[in-house]
């Protein structure tokens, strides 16, 4: 417990040696409970499927119903495609490639790794891949 408080207190520095023991616990435990965070929702919105799936009488309340249920799948479609991505962000950590730009092995910034943790491009490299996508996207 008293391992976590230290944790939970702590913040990645730049004073620090880059993707340090530290460093990779936090965002090792970061990356964790927000996966849990996405899980648990998701149990949440089966419960509720399974407990809304009655008949509506009214065409209105049942569209509105349809329409809630297909937005709900949706979103949970796009939080497995996270997961995926904690997975992988995960798996990066373990094998040491964890906060490396895949682009430029270079260092992704603490800032960006904490507001993103799942970054796999520096904002340098994930500004440059926008701006051909971008290009390529008008043609």
């Amino acid at each position: 417990m008293a391992i976590d408080a230290e944790i939970d207190d702590y913040r990645p520095s730049d004073d620090e040696p880059f993707m340090n023991p530290r460093q990779k616990e936090y965002f090792r435990k970061k990356l964790q409970n927000w996966k849990n965070d996405i899980l648990r929702e998701s149990r949440g919105t089966l419960e509720s499927l399974q407990e809304e799936s009655h008949n509506h009488p009214d065409m209105t309340d049942r569209a509105s119903s349809e329409s809630d249920r297909a937005l709900e799948l949706r979103t949970r479609d796009r939080q497995r495609k996270l997961i995926s991505k904690i997975d992988a962000a995960l798996k990066r950590i373990e094998d040491g490639t964890y906060g490396y730009c895949e682009e430029t092995g270079e260092p992704i910034g603490l800032a960006r790794l904490d507001a993103r943790p799942i970054a796999t491009l520096s904002l340098e490299a994930q500004e440059k891949h926008e701006r051909r996508e971008k290009v390529y996207r008008d043609d």
